[in-house]
């Protein structure tokens, strides 16, 4: 698991990448939030998180699945971070900030449609 990449993932790149493309700026991994989120508006006062399917566990979707090997151990991993997750959520909004999520499997079957979505909602 040392392998596993937190940051510039191959999802957190595609939304940077049209998000930048659409002429919104923003900041990366802002240390001071909880959560550290992907992307920060700060002006806007927007945290962005880009998850992915399998570590923050998104329920009813395909992509994600509790390895059979270790069931337990993972079950209590993968829940345990969608806890994590939604206590950083929960304090970010105390703050007065927006906080919006995107799922790795939003952006595999339309991406541009998502992004412009996505756009909409920070610009809201």
């Amino acid at each position: 698991m040392a392998a596993i990449k937190g940051k510039n993932t191959k999802p957190e790149l595609i939304v940077r990448r049209g998000l930048h493309r659409r002429g919104l700026r923003f900041r990366l991994h802002h240390p001071d939030l909880p959560g550290r989120p992907d992307l920060v508006f700060p002006s806007l006062r927007v945290a962005l998180f880009v998850h992915g399917c399998f570590w923050h566990a998104h329920q009813s979707c395909r992509y994600y699945r509790v390895p059979k090997t270790n069931e337990d151990r993972w079950r209590e991993k993968l829940e345990g971070n969608r806890a994590r997750d939604k206590r950083n959520q929960i304090v970010l909004k105390s703050k007065g900030w927006r906080v919006l999520v995107i799922w790795e499997c939003e952006l595999r079957d339309r991406v541009e449609e998502r992004l412009d979505e996505l756009v909409e909602e920070i610009r809201a």
